[in-house]
């Protein structure tokens, strides 16, 4: 991974020395061995930012060879990713909150976990400013995600205990989370479908993921239930249950029955009825308290510009327990 370089930041000045080990490599191959904590491809910007120096010498060639005994200094500057766990105060919509776990709605355009492109302004580094304690567990306690551009409610553990809890509930299935959501196409045939189709790389799009085929491509089993809401003449409203929790997993399988939401142009779907962001939503999530035991179910009303889509659509009226 290219982590990019940072040249504004604080330098921590490394001594380096050839070992016998490392004769005869590659200068970024050497260092990699020798400073591990940093990819070879920053070490390559590094070396080619003339951070790295034998001597009076700046050697700026990531191919030249290495012999042992020879030593230098390496500038060690900061990476966008190694500045990305840090609190940054938002505003962030708390539903529930109590010693163990919070429920948060997060809304849609706001990235999870800190990641290439974006780096800071992420529901982590929120979290580590509405809570010290979470810069003491993994991922500041986040436990599952939602996409950048879907909104809706998110479990996060305050505590080791709840956090490992709830990680192995999740994949024991034991999370309930069902969302919302507007796909292009009226709806046909049952009003409650199972899809049930491996999802993995798609092969011709590494950005897409895909429907795989287990006996020829990697993947894992997935499983999304589809229940009609209503349908129009432009397309039709779905509550989505997850079983299982795979990348964009929803996504896949809605495109893949050929009703791909709208606006999630990664998938074929187009901007319609005034959205342009994909049209998920995920409105209801209920857990057994990870250390109390008690029964929690949250619902969370979707935002305003799916309302709108709904409406423009002449949906929703009909349901007001889905809709809230």
């Amino acid at each position: 991974m290219d982590e990019g370089l940072d040249t504004g930041g604080d330098v921590e000045r490394r001594t380096w020395t050839i070992g016998q080990a490392q004769h005869g490599l590659r200068l970024d191959r050497a260092l990699g061995e020798l400073v591990p904590e940093f990819s070879r491809s920053y070490l390559q910007q590094l070396i080619e930012a003339g951070a790295v120096t034998q001597g009076a010498t700046v050697l700026r060639k990531p191919a030249h060879k290495v012999r042992a005994g020879e030593s230098g200094q390496i500038e060690l500057r900061p990476t966008p990713q190694s500045q990305a766990f840090v609190p940054e105060v938002m505003a962030l919509d708390i539903v529930h909150e109590d010693e163990h776990v919070l429920v948060l709605n997060k809304p849609a355009g706001l990235v999870v976990h800190p990641a290439p492109g974006n780096w800071r302004g992420t529901v982590l580094n929120g979290l580590l400013a509405y809570d010290a304690k979470a810069a003491q567990l993994p991922r500041a306690g986040i436990v599952h995600r939602l996409d950048k551009d879907t909104s809706g409610l998110m479990v996060v553990a305050r505590t080791r205990l709840a956090m490992d809890a709830l990680v192995r509930m999740i994949a024991a299935r034991e999370v309930s989370r069902q969302y919302q959501a507007l796909a292009h196409k009226p709806w046909s045939g049952p009003a409650r479908r199972e899809v049930q189709g491996a999802i993995g790389r798609d092969p011709r799009n590494r950005l897409r993921m895909a429907v795989v085929d287990l006996t020829h491509q990697a993947g894992k089993p997935a499983h999304t239930t589809f229940e009609l809401l209503q349908s129009t003449d432009q397309g039709c409203w779905l509550r989505c249950i997850l079983h299982t929790g795979r990348t964009h997993q929803i996504r896949v399988h809605a495109a893949s029955i050929g009703h791909p939401l709208l606006a999630d142009t990664l998938y074929g779907g187009t901007s319609a009825a005034g959205l342009t962001r994909q049209a998920l939503h995920a409105w209801r999530l209920a857990f057994t308290h990870p250390v109390s035991g008690a029964e929690l179910v949250f619902q969370s009303r979707p935002p305003e510009d799916f309302c709108r889509a709904l409406q423009a659509w002449g949906l929703g009226y009909n349901e007001p327990q889905v809709v809230l």
